[in-house]
């Protein structure tokens, strides 16, 4: 992988492909060997666990690409405008139920895609902040027109997420397969003219997006 700051749209394009691909390979796998299960095995617990993990995964599969086509997609044409409720309800797939929860009230009006988009992201990062499991807190003030985000990340061993943390901080590592995402929410925000911000705040962690002053 070229080792520049800015990679080329082409290596942009491929470095998020690769994202999502990864992102989906797993419950795919999941899925044929729940399928190869059922082909081989009669026994009627074995095809049980194979129905219900070829449910589950197939359930997370389709919440992480919906949430890709939002956060990395067009989603709609240049300009389009965003429901936040729909944007609200894939991040909510996407999180999951597991260890993470995510808490996004009154997500009501539309927005411009960039900035759902550059939302989406740092939700996304917002996970990472939270190795061991915890409660993303998604805030929004201000006209839609020009929001500022708040997203508190609080959880035992909270930490800034990895890779972001220095893009903001204008150290930026080696893009490739591990940094995109990253690099990715920073050029989100530089295009719709928002500065991050990444504080420790008691033991929580938050992640702020705003207008420049």
């Amino acid at each position: 992988m070229n080792q520049r700051i800015q990679p080329s749209d082409l290596e942009l394009a491929a470095l998020i492909s690769s994202k999502i691909c990864h992102d989906v390979i797993n419950p795919v796998g999941a899925i044929h060997n729940g399928l190869e299960i059922l082909d081989e095995d009669n026994n009627e617990d074995a095809q049980r666990y194979a129905l219900e993990m070829i449910r589950n995964v197939t359930a997370q599969a389709s919440a992480r690409l919906q949430f890709a086509r939002f956060a990395y997609g067009a989603a709609g044409s240049a300009g389009s405008m965003i429901d936040l409720g729909m944007a609200a309800q894939v991040s909510q797939g996407f999180v999951g139920t597991g260890k993470h929860k995510l808490t996004w009230p009154n997500a009501a009006g539309t927005m411009t895609k960039d900035r759902v988009k550059l939302l989406l992201n740092l939700i996304s990062a917002s996970i990472t902040a939270l190795p061991r499991g915890g409660e993303i807190t998604v805030s929004i003030t201000g006209p839609l027109t020009n929001p500022a985000f708040c997203l508190t990340c609080r959880g035992t061993n909270a930490r800034p997420p990895q890779y972001l943390v220095d893009f903001v901080a204008g150290t930026p590592p080696v893009i490739d397969s591990l940094t995109i995402q990253a690099y990715y929410t920073a050029r989100l925000a530089a295009t719709v003219g928002m500065k991050l911000e990444i504080a420790k705040e008691a033991s929580d962690i938050v992640l702020r997006a705003h207008a420049h002053a």
